[in-house]
């Protein structure tokens, strides 16, 4: 039976006051950032991240809701913390982000599209400022280079054919080349997700790179005199929103930047609001250790201040046995062969999280098709290596199935955790701080930079903007750049072939491989199963 009450009854649980609720309604809030004041973190983080993703899923968003409504069932108060999706990926290949079965988050329709309208204030915060600029450029205001305008457009859909486009043609001005990324590539949509408050908002917006003058000097957004006016389009976006878990389980959902072209997790204030409400909070970086635990770690946490208590890596038979060389059309069969040789992923990012010295549990997510000689195997493997692994069925049992994680978890996280160690210093060189993330956490032997990236680096460098951490934009499916590449490559460089800078919110972007930040979309989208019943209901998601 599903748990839902008024969202105001959740919100009054928490210890938060109607005073503090904006846009109410009756299934989501917008919590007013008063609702921090006075309130310092009392809870305990517990990070959730994965093996490499398999077209055979992993299914991390449903664990983190399954393992909050195991804590729930185990008497201790818990919250979520978690990202919103986009429309991208709901259209595309990877369709909804809200869980599945009894371990989703409700709305599921509602949270999966518009939801509060966030994405579209980034959207359109974003678009204002390219074409403010562009208008500058038109009318000769600005001494910006229009050979060296870093700013693009975003659009909250994946689509190819925008990644590269030529503006300004047949309007008797200024033609030139640029594209558009995906709304959650947007440094706005990473800029809020890093601010702290409104001012701190106002600061980010007003330092962001728009590109250089003919003199390789940096021009930022706060010359072109609308910081106000995006500040306006974002101001309701800033504020974290309260829904709840099929259980009934407070779960703030708020930023969606994607792990492998962005920073990959949810806003620091839904998060700050969740340890300041809650003695458990679970929250999770996108896709696996290696994109989203590590930007989790060397970017918010740097920023912020926060640390988790516990890591929790998820991992399924079915994704092992593919990293073991299994098919997808052959995964329901028994292969404990195939799997052991698959572990060797799960070892990967077993070894890239213990850099952070934090106590990290196994997460094995369980599917009908899994056998128990299978599932044993796992067992006999983290045994072996130390670490603590439970059993999960949270799709088809919800917070039941996750009892034996959800009192792993409290027997793991410590509350006063030590401090976490960096695997570089922000201040380092950007090759040395390339190479630290490279070795250690893919695996790979170095890092190449192309001629282009080479350049663009020493423009960086020399406009002083390099003393910042890294966001490595790198494909989610391997280890390596290289998307073939299941399991645990060996013998490989990783090759950057351009950098962007996202100044505002305080990361250099590091492209690799072939990487667009600009999705695609597959043969046959999701697009395609999506539709409304008569009865208004949304079908397909």
């Amino acid at each position: 039976m599903s748990s839902l009450e008024p969202i105001a009854n959740i919100a009054s649980a928490l210890g938060i006051g109607s005073q503090h609720l904006v846009s109410f309604g009756t299934d989501k809030v917008k919590v007013s950032l008063d609702a921090l004041s006075d309130k310092p973190a009392r809870g305990r983080l517990v990070l959730v991240s994965a093996i490499t993703p398999t077209p055979a899923g992993e299914g991390k968003t449903t664990v983190c809701i399954g393992l909050a409504q195991g804590l729930r069932r185990i008497g201790q108060s818990v919250a979520l913390a978690l990202r919103q999706p986009s429309m991208g990926p709901v259209f595309g290949r990877k369709g909804g982000a809200t869980g599945g079965g009894r371990s989703r988050l409700t709305p599921s329709e509602s949270i999966n599209l518009h939801f509060t309208g966030d994405f579209h204030a980034i959207t359109s915060a974003h678009n204002l400022l390219a074409s403010v600029v562009d208008n500058a450029l038109h009318q000769r205001t600005t001494r910006l280079d229009p050979g060296r305008v870093l700013w693009k457009r975003v659009l909250d859909v994946n689509d190819r054919a925008l990644r590269a486009i030529a503006i300004g043609r047949g309007e008797g001005g200024l033609e030139r080349a640029t594209g558009f990324d995906i709304t959650a590539a947007s440094e706005v949509m990473a800029v809020l997700c890093l601010s702290e408050s409104l001012s701190d908002l106002r600061a980010r917006l007003k330092r962001m790179v728009i590109g250089f003058d003919s003199q390789g000097a940096a021009v930022l957004a706060d010359e072109f005199r609308v910081t106000g006016a995006l500040v306006a389009l974002l101001k309701d976006a800033l504020l974290p929103n309260l829904v709840q878990s099929f259980e009934g389980v407070p779960a703030f959902v708020h930023g969606g930047p994607f792990a492998n072209i962005a920073h990959g997790c949810n806003s620091v204030l839904a998060t700050r609001m969740a340890l300041a409400h809650a003695d458990f909070v679970v929250t999770e970086a996108g896709f696996a250790f290696d994109l989203g635990g590590e930007k989790f770690i060397h970017i918010k946490c740097r920023q912020s201040g926060l640390a988790p208590a516990a890591i929790v890596i998820v991992a399924t038979v079915r994704a092992l046995k593919m990293h073991g060389g299994v098919a997808l059309d052959a995964l329901s069969k028994t292969d404990v062969a195939s799997l052991e040789n698959g572990l060797s992923n799960l070892a990967a990012h077993l070894d890239a999280a213990a850099h952070f010295k934090r106590p990290v549990i196994v997460a094995l997510n369980q599917f009908a098709t899994d056998s128990q000689q299978e599932l044993e195997a796992v067992h006999r493997f983290c045994a072996a290596r130390g670490v603590k692994c439970a059993t999960a069925n949270v799709f088809g049992e919800g917070g039941v199935g996750a009892v034996a994680l959800a009192e792993l978890v409290v027997q793991t996280a410590v509350l006063d955790s030590p401090p976490l160690p960096f695997l570089y210093e922000a201040d380092e060189p950007v090759f040395q701080k390339l190479h630290a993330i490279a070795t250690k956490i893919y695996g790979a032997e170095g890092v190449t930079l192309t001629s282009g990236a080479q350049e663009k680096l020493a423009l960086l460098d020399e406009a002083g903007f390099t003393r910042l951490p890294l966001c490595m934009a790198k494909t989610q499916n391997s280890l390596s750049d290289d998307v073939q590449k299941r399991g645990r490559p060996r013998s490989f460089h990783i090759t950057v072939r351009d950098f962007e800078i996202a100044n505002g919110a305080g990361f250099l972007v590091a492209l690799t491989g072939s990487m667009m930040r600009m999705p695609a979309l597959p043969r046959v989208p999701a697009a395609e199963r999506i539709d409304v019943a008569e009865n208004g209901q949304i079908v397909g998601l």
